[in-house]
């Protein structure tokens, strides 16, 4: 820990509405240790600067009672510079923000919310979710489903309801959200936030933000928020010069200015920045009840030289390209919120071979529950794109991800970055004619479901769609009822199911006493099989993956213990729209000799289809 760490400053700095000697107002307090003048401009004092002034500290913090300024009402923080220019300024740590394009800040009592969800966070206190199963349906609030009464957008409330039904239909643990934090373009998705500690408004009020996660968790579903650390937007109103110097970000362009997204670095050197992040991070946490943060574009903040060539970059004190700050930000984060909110989770979006980023910070690791494992999505995607008839000549597209697969603890990612851009949807990228393209989007996700790490799938994805991710458009619904369509839906429930059924499948995803090849050399025919072990070492599946449209019948697979085998899961199944080839329910296992085991089982594998089968302890 750092000298100075703070990671309450939202209970000290922002809008507090109060009453002093009988006048209802609001205590204000900003930190702009570089103004001449802070005052607070609003409705009632006609947005003049100075009518209603604030007084500085020694630690550069202005605040002072506004009276009359109320709970909803807007208001700014104007600041005249060293340079004698006024600025209008949101409040860095504003509750409530105004609906877009206005740019004030609201003032907000966010007390007073009834919460009813204590029965979930003593479940999450007591859960390692290492070795429970995680189905995260990532979700943008905007563009899941939107009204037909002509309203832009649903509620929070109305899509708390909306929302947690279909995630219990399709058996979804956790909902993961795109950035709710107030951004001011809807392009950016959220990822370019201006309010750390305000929910968006385009949704409703900080209190029915309260109700979502509370109706979430009420029901049985986890609600992780998309947090970016990593940079923030120049627009006027944020935090960029926020007392007419650079403040938040370093002025030097090498060290502040992010190439490729045109915002700005948070300076993670200076103890009231980074107290600012960690406070932000804890907020959530706190006041909301969110059972974790997925915090985007962390390899962008742990190098230097991120998106740089030689030159645009200033190396750290030792001449390397690691951002030590950075690092020692985010150690101090994962430290903070998993020692004061057990039970949570962190995910980070690192993309690179950072060594130890799921890794306890006493081993020397950066803290985080879990990694996204972006390796198996590039290569995975990469094999799948493929036609089936080249697979074979590149076998070691997927069996190469378990050579790593247990250096870290991984969620598998299908998320919205690979549905945007020119990328095409899922099924789109999928090759073949029309059956082929389905079949080989099921053995994606039979695939995905059947290696280690938790799942991740983006909205629209269950469905099937045709078409890339718009934000400004609803996922397309209109698809349901077409058989396709519908079977694919059908089929990634059950997998949701089957995954949170079976110990197998979860309980040893990050270890890799949890998992053993049965082949994975087989390239002429295009086959994996291998078996998921649960603590249990009894307790065991048996997943065959056949990636070409060929059936391979009488494929005979090595199993460890004699028995009936029953099929659990097959991706071909009639009702998902696959062409009904299987085993008729299981197997016997024979006494033949195969892949280094005692027994086997002479299978038909589907084609471009996934096998699930188990040991049936009451048929011998």
């Amino acid at each position: 820990m750092q000298h100075g760490m703070h990671c309450l400053i939202y209970t000290l700095l922002g809008a507090h509405p109060d009453e002093v000697d009988g006048v209802r107002g609001t205590r204000c307090a900003v930190w702009a240790p570089n103004a001449r003048e802070v005052s607070v401009v609003f409705d009632a004092n006609g947005w003049r600067h100075g009518q209603h002034p604030l007084y500085s500290s020694d630690a550069g913090i202005w605040s002072g009672f506004v009276p009359g300024l109320l709970p909803g009402h807007a208001y700014k923080y104007s600041l005249r510079t060293q340079a004698e220019h006024l600025l209008e300024k949101a409040d860095p740590v504003a509750f409530q923000a105004e609906l877009r394009p206005n740019s004030a800040s609201v003032v907000c009592q966010l007390a007073g919310y009834d919460w009813h969800d204590q029965q979930w966070l003593q479940h999450r206190e007591r859960t390692n979710w290492l070795e429970q199963p995680m189905a995260i349906y990532e979700v943008q609030l905007g563009s899941w489903r939107r009204p037909r009464d002509g309203r832009p957008y649903f509620n929070y409330r109305e899509l708390a309801h909306m929302l947690v039904d279909y995630a219990q239909q399709m058996g979804y643990t956790h909902l993961q959200l795109l950035p709710v934090t107030e951004y001011p373009f809807d392009g950016s998705w959220g990822y370019q936030t201006v309010g750390y500690f305000a929910p968006t408004s385009r949704f409703g009020t900080p209190h029915d933000f309260m109700y979502f996660v509370d109706y979430c968790h009420r029901h049985g579903i986890g609600v992780l928020v998309d947090w970016v650390p990593a940079h923030f937007p120049k627009d006027d109103h944020g935090l960029v010069q926020f007392d007419g110097t650079c403040l938040y970000e370093h002025a030097d362009p090498r060290q502040g200015s992010h190439p490729d997204w045109g915002t700005l670095v948070f300076n993670y050197g200076r103890t009231e920045v980074r107290n600012f992040l960690l406070s932000s991070a804890r907020f959530w946490l706190d006041v909301y009840h969110v059972d974790g943060l997925r915090v985007d574009a962390v390899a962008s903040m742990l190098y230097l030289d991120y998106s740089r060539k030689p030159g645009e970059w200033i190396p750290n004190p030792y001449g390397g390209r690691e951002n030590l700050e950075a690092v020692q930000f985010l150690r101090d984060m994962n430290t903070i919120l998993h020692g004061e909110f057990p039970g949570v989770v962190t995910i980070a979006e690192e993309s690179t071979a950072w060594g130890g980023v799921s890794r306890p910070v006493y081993t020397g690791g950066l803290g985080f529950s879990f990694k996204w494992d972006m390796g198996w999505m590039n290569d995975t995607l990469r094999y799948l794109r493929r036609d089936p008839i080249h697979r074979q000549y590149h076998q070691n597209e997927l069996s190469f991800r378990m050579v790593y697969a247990f250096t870290e603890n991984f969620v598998l990612p299908l998320s919205h970055d690979e549905v945007v851009h020119g990328k095409r949807s899922l099924l789109s990228q999928m090759p073949g004619d029309h059956w082929q393209r389905f079949a080989n989007l099921r053995l994606l996700y039979g695939y995905q479901y059947t290696t280690p790490g938790k799942k991740l799938l983006f909205m629209g994805g269950e469905l099937g769609q045709w078409t890339e991710w718009n934000h400004d458009h609803e996922i397309d619904w209109a698809l349901i009822g077409h058989a396709a369509h519908d079977g694919l839906r059908h089929m990634v429930a059950d997998l949701n199911r089957l995954y949170r059924e079976q110990p197998a499948l979860h309980e040893l995803d990050v270890q890799g006493d949890g998992y053993h090849w049965i082949t994975c050399d087989d390239a002429a025919h295009s086959v994996y099989a291998w078996i998921r072990y649960a603590r249990h070492r009894d307790d065991f599946v048996v997943v065959a993956m056949n990636c070409t449209p060929v059936p391979r019948p009488g494929y005979r697979l090595g199993v460890p213990q004699p028995g009936f085998y029953s099929e659990l899961f097959n991706s071909d199944a009639g009702h998902y729209g696959g062409s009904n080839q299987g085993n008729l329910g299981g197997v016997h296992s024979d006494p033949v000799p195969q892949h280094g085991h005692p027994q086997s089982l002479r299978l038909t594998l589907p084609p471009l289809g996934v096998l699930v089968l188990r040991p049936d302890r009451h048929r011998r």
